[in-house]
């Protein structure tokens, strides 16, 4: 089995709920946060990537079809290399809303997770999503808004200049099943889109994951 869908949009822009999209449209396994904390045994992968060693792609991505959030989303570029056959999703959404989830989330865990009784492979994994997120995609400056946000906006710049059109979609959940299952070539589903994972979900998500 290799990736068929890449997500290359950060967290907090709608992940928890593309991957339920996804796995109900048939693209699952979907890669995410919550796997690496329910599955211990992933987090050698990423601190691997989060050192900068090599890795094999289909190693890390044993069992899944699809891939959303980080840590995958941290190697969209590798993975649209190594799986040239994947369609890549990038997940938007307006910038306000997006930093005011995202700072007191994962931008806040980041910088009190060393405070936190964590489980080995949680603090493990917090650890190496600090150089991956926190040092490398955000400059350790991912408590600023504007330096933040700089970077969320220069991601999209960067996937939009490296992937052909036919094969990216920039999608924001809001919109709902259609313009998915148009890009993806599937039905739409007779059910409501997925919609979880608020701030509120997220933090409870995270103490039962981590644990």
């Amino acid at each position: 089995m290799s990736l068929e869908i890449i997500g290359s949009g950060f967290g907090r822009t709608g992940t928890a709920s593309l991957k339920l999209a996804l796995e109900q449209l048939g693209f699952g396994p979907c890669h995410h946060m919550e796997e690496v904390l329910a599955h211990p045994g992933q987090v050698a992968h990423w601190q691997a990537v989060a050192a900068g060693q090599p890795v094999t792609w289909d190693d890390v991505f044993a069992g899944y079809r699809a891939q959303v959030d980080w840590p995958g989303a941290h190697v969209w570029r590798e993975l649209s290399l190594a799986y040239p056959a994947a369609k890549i999703i990038h997940t938007q959404r307006p910038e306000d809303d997006w930093w005011n989830s995202f700072s007191a989330t994962i931008g806040g865990l980041l910088n009190t997770y060393r405070e936190i009784s964590l489980p080995p492979h949680a603090a493990a994994m917090m650890a190496a999503a600090g150089r991956m997120i926190g040092e490398q995609t955000f400059g350790a400056a991912f408590t600023n808004r504007d330096a933040a946000l700089a970077a969320y906006r220069r991601r999209l710049d960067q996937v939009r200049a490296a992937i052909a059109p036919a094969r990216l979609l920039v999608f924001n959940v809001a919109e709902g099943w259609e313009p998915l299952c148009r890009f993806l070539g599937v039905p739409v589903p007779a059910t409501p889109f997925p919609r979880v994972n608020s701030t509120a979900q997220w933090l409870e998500q995270f103490a039962a994951k981590s644990h």
